[in-house]
């Protein structure tokens, strides 16, 4: 079960080159907003990554303003987990719980899912902040995280789990964002 003193937000890719051609665009970067919000109301830690960002581009302005406070690890790998830079981050933060948000689904969300189920780490892969150029490619994507061992949430389910009660200011806060 997700905890806040036991999970760890991965935001991967998010890029303007590759969010462009993103299935379901719009909707990916709205959930994500309210994915990144509430996770910051709760105080869970984030890694945000990007892939090539000279090739790529920036992480789109949408999301990088709400990630201001913290600086992207770049990386080549399709994998965040070949990263030295996220591996070290990772044993640093000391969680055990994954959510991953980001693009693309069947590359490297799925590719970083395996490698981190693998390593032992239990891996959500928050669906509605996820995406591929198609929706095949993104049904592929998250058929194989379930078979390597991920599961699947979603941000509302993932904040109200993290947030496990109905009352309080973070409540209050999380349900302004969520609606």
């Amino acid at each position: 079960m997700l905890n806040v003193d036991n999970t760890v937000l991965v935001v991967i890719d998010v890029q303007e080159k590759l969010a462009r051609a993103m299935y379901e665009r719009e909707e990916l970067i709205e959930n994500l907003q309210k994915l990144i919000k509430g996770i910051k109301v709760l105080e869970v830690p984030i890694i945000w990554l990007e892939q090539n960002p000279r090739g790529l581009g920036s992480t789109v302005p949408e999301i990088a303003q709400l990630l201001s406070d913290l600086e992207p690890i770049s990386k080549f790998s399709f994998s965040c987990c070949a990263s030295e830079s996220f591996m070290k981050e990772m044993k640093t933060l000391k969680r055990n719980h994954v959510l991953l948000a980001g693009i693309e689904t069947h590359v490297c969300v799925y590719q970083t899912a395996r490698d981190l189920v693998n390593l032992g780490y239990k891996v959500q892969v928050v669906a509605d902040t996820i995406s591929s150029r198609t929706a095949k490619n993104k049904q592929i994507g998250l058929e194989r995280i379930k078979e390597v061992g991920g599961s699947l949430t979603s941000v509302e389910t993932a904040l109200f789990e993290l947030l496990k009660v109905a009352e309080g200011p973070k409540f209050k806060e999380i349900l302004k964002i969520v609606k």
